[in-house]
């Protein structure tokens, strides 16, 4: 079977670089949303709860489950509210805010520019009252940052209008109310970070997505996906591979399948411009629901071992090469 390697010294690594820049760990929630980028929720949950992370944010109450007793706080970020000791929920609409759970933890976002969710400024009075005629308790104050990731001044704005935020709330007398809008790409940009929390997903996986001019921390990717041999045979020069028959053998050569399609996760792709493996191998043919081919009899090969890298060649993002990984790819921490 077609396998994954988390590579535990790497992931330790990452979050201590993030470590610098809060100036404590007690400070970084762990993303672990959609198989914690597909990297194992409850895998990364344990690995991240014995670095000492404290606090977790996932998507689903489903997800939350599963982990609970790694964490002293899990924040849902999109799920029915409802009232938990431990699980805290985002208040993505003011609609939101009358179909939750009387007792309810929760954690208010505000739209600052993203404009995709959490409520607009202009209806923050009117949620704050609800909040309190609901009997929700608020505990969090949260937006997040359209374009930190981006060579502009667009982050300082929008931080701007979270001060203003934080300003009004305060004033309408909620207090012990935990701060948070940085997400990886905010938190390994700032010069000086002063919040109560640091939400960090994609940083702790080994990925830095800023430009160059910010690219100072190393960061180092924490999954690589490997592959295992079913067949060899040998083709005869002018022989055809795989469906459509798209890759004719230039000359007799060896060609051996792996255990891994699109039915892992893996993309089809385009066999005009196949995929190289980390090994420098291309995929030849095109990919099946299950297999690939290359020219190669080795037992077992990398496929890729930075998302970055695959992502260029499938003109996509990181993030995207990483979720589509089937959950039941088995995980082995090296």
């Amino acid at each position: 079977m077609a396998f994954i390697k988390i590579n535990k010294e790497n992931f330790y690594h990452n979050l201590n670089q993030i470590t610098l820049q809060t100036g404590s760990k007690e400070k970084i929630a762990i993303v672990l949303k959609d198989n914690a980028y597909g990297h194992g929720l409850v895998l990364m949950a344990k690995l991240a709860s014995e670095f000492g992370i404290r606090h977790a944010v996932v998507r689903k109450t489903a997800e939350a489950q599963q982990i609970e007793t790694l964490f002293e706080t899990i924040l849902v970020l999109g799920d029915s509210i409802i009232k938990h000791e431990t699980y805290s929920y985002t208040i993505n609409s003011i609609e939101a805010i009358d179909k939750a759970q009387r007792g309810a933890k929760v954690e208010l976002k505000v739209d600052t520019g993203m404009h995709r969710n959490g409520i607009g400024i202009d209806e923050l009075e009117e949620a704050l009252v609800r909040i309190k005629k609901q009997g929700l308790e608020l505990v969090g104050l949260m937006t997040h940052y359209r374009s930190a990731d981006a060579l502009s001044s667009e982050l300082f704005w929008q931080q701007k209008q979270f001060e203003a935020v934080k300003e009004k709330v305060k004033k309408f007398g909620f207090k012990n109310i935990r701060i948070h809008s940085h997400n990886s790409a905010a938190i390994l940009r700032s010069k000086g970070f002063t919040e109560d929390l640091v939400r960090v997903g994609i940083g702790a996986y080994g990925y830095n997505e800023l430009p160059h001019p910010f690219d100072t921390h190393m960061l180092k990717p924490v999954l690589s996906l490997h592959a295992q041999k079913i067949s060899t045979r040998v083709l005869k020069k002018g022989e055809r591979v795989g469906y459509g028959g798209d890759y004719v053998a230039a000359k007799n050569m060896t060609v051996s399948t792996y255990d891994l399609g699109y039915g892992d996760g893996w993309h089809r792709g385009d066999s005009d411009t196949p995929f190289m493996t980390a090994e420098k191998l291309p995929i030849i043919g095109r990919v099946s629901m299950d297999f690939i081919s290359l020219a190669t009899d080795k037992d077992e090969i990398c496929v890729f071992n930075d998302a970055k890298d695959a992502a260029r060649q499938g003109d996509t993002i990181s993030y995207e090469v990483l979720t589509a990984l089937h959950s039941d790819i088995e995980r082995r921490i090296v």
